[in-house]
């Protein structure tokens, strides 16, 4: 963007800021409250790593070779 058109935002965003604080005065001497934030989820713990140990892939295909074998 040009100085030119980064200067018009900075001018917009500047009043659009104070319009906006002003808004926020006004509502809080007429008394109008934000409407409550709702409580935020609460955290979900990580998953606790499995102790459980695997069979390397010859092992296992070994004993499910010796199992069909016994049926």
């Amino acid at each position: 963007m040009t100085k030119k058109a980064e200067a018009e935002d900075s001018v917009l965003i500047d009043a659009a800021k104070t319009i906006g604080t002003a808004a926020g005065k006004i509502a809080a001497l007429v008394g109008l409250d934000a409407p409550p934030r709702k409580p935020s989820a609460p955290k979900v713990p990580k998953l606790k790593k499995k102790n459980k140990s695997r069979l390397p892939r010859r092992e296992k295909k070994a004993l499910k070779k010796a199992a069909s074998l016994k049926s």
